[in-house]
């Protein structure tokens, strides 16, 4: 009897310390959630910067990425990874749990942005060298298909023999596992769709030709279903809607683009940055200091907006109640906020000198700039439009927030 009750004192005792040292190593280990957390270019110094915007703080920063001058992220569906498109064409996927590069491939000579599945078991990356798309395992980053773009007849073969392809713009994810692109140089939107890779079907690709000459880049309305490319060598865009893709490419908003004046355009305004707002996109003017205000149910535009200058990005609040707009260079310093139901001006900030890049929290609490030019990033509160943090950044251009991970196209 005495035995058994010591042996059951031992046990006890054991457990007990077995759990002080499972609880000491808890209390020792910070977790973190993938929630509230981002990340930051730097463009510059081929690094990024791992962000947590409740808190407003700096977590760490990663080196080693590359060529980031035009880089943009898309996040795994669990926003753990983050997968970098690097302008050097450099495909890195990051562990912002462990602040390091998890893998990192250079899949071509240069490349312009990127797009991950509907499923989140497929990145895909638009290239303008060699030209075409590549499409890869998420977990592995090893090369799942291989898409090359429309021969360009007439052109000087490469320096390694090789035929001269189109640059590939304009790339995003649309439902059911396909990818949207466009073709710049042969006037042609592609659909890629994966639908059936998990039944072992091939990748089935719907071409469409002669859609408006140089694509230079495109949108998907968030519910997925409009594809829209702007033309460089004409007025106009190119509509593609992905639920009747039997009517094919259509023509919308003839007048969109420099018309007959010419005007100089310092830079072609993002087409990824159009807010859309209720039955209104509000979008970007070419060379004109206007936001143009278009009836997303007959893309007909019904306003217009005066502004301070050629607006870049033209971007909504989560809650639709506000448009916030950067522009080109030089008049790169400023932001202005307009409210979307009476198009009236809200405020006019100036952060700083190249105010690149504005990033909402997911509810649209804050906001986030990269401002270039001064080596900063700065949070105000979307409310009052007050400055309420100031950080540091070397030449920090975009913002990406883990909530993207949810979202058609971003």
């Amino acid at each position: 009897m005495k035995k058994a009750f010591l042996q059951l004192t031992s046990t006890f005792i054991l457990g007990s310390a077995l759990t002080a040292c499972v609880n000491t190593a808890q209390q020792e280990t910070t977790l973190r959630a993938t929630g509230d957390m981002g990340v930051i270019i730097e463009r510059a110094t081929g690094q990024v910067q791992i962000v947590n915007h409740t808190s407003k703080t700096i977590l760490s920063e990663v080196d080693g990425l590359g060529d980031l001058s035009h880089a943009s992220i898309v996040y795994s569906r669990d926003q753990r990874y983050a997968y970098v498109f690097g302008r050097d064409g450099g495909l890195t996927k990051i562990d912002i749990l462990k602040d390091k590069i998890d893998n990192r491939v250079i899949q071509s000579g240069n490349s312009i942005g990127g797009a991950i599945s509907q499923d989140g078991k497929l990145v895909a990356v638009s290239n303008y060298t060699p030209g075409g798309v590549k499409v890869f395992d998420s977990e592995t980053l090893e090369t799942v298909a291989i898409i090359d773009s429309t021969v360009l007849q007439g052109k000087p073969l490469n320096k390694d023999g090789s035929q001269v392809r189109s640059k590939v713009v304009g790339l995003v994810d649309a439902p059911n596992n396909r990818f949207i692109f466009s073709l710049f140089d042969s006037h042609e939107i592609w659909v890629a769709d994966f639908s059936g890779r998990e039944a072992g079907e091939e990748m089935k690709l719907t071409k469409f030709t002669d859609i408006g000459y140089f694509p230079y880049d495109a949108l998907i309305s968030p519910d997925g279903r409009y594809y829209i490319a702007g033309l460089f060598g004409e007025d106009g865009m190119a509509l593609l809607d992905l639920w009747h893709m039997e009517k094919g490419v259509t023509r919308i908003l003839k007048d969109y683009g420099k018309g007959d004046k010419k005007l100089p355009v310092y830079k072609m305004p993002h087409l990824e940055g159009w807010a859309m707002a209720g039955d209104y996109a509000f979008m970007p003017a070419v060379g004109q200091h206007k936001v143009l205000v278009v009836n997303t149910k007959t893309w007909q535009q019904v306003a217009e907006i005066p502004a301070h200058s050629q607006p870049i990005f033209v971007m909504a609040q989560p809650d639709n109640r506000q448009i916030w707009v950067n522009f080109a260079y030089p008049d790169n310093n400023t932001i202005q906020v307009f409210n979307t139901e009476t198009f009236e001006l809200v405020k006019t900030l100036t952060p700083g000198p190249a105010v690149l890049h504005m990033e909402f929290t997911p509810r649209g609490e804050h906001v986030w700039m990269s401002v270039r030019d001064s080596n900063e990033i700065h949070v105000y509160d979307t409310k009052t439009q007050q400055l309420l943090k100031t950080m540091p950044s070397k030449s920090p251009s975009g913002i990406f927030f883990t909530n993207r991970a949810h979202h058609i196209g971003l």
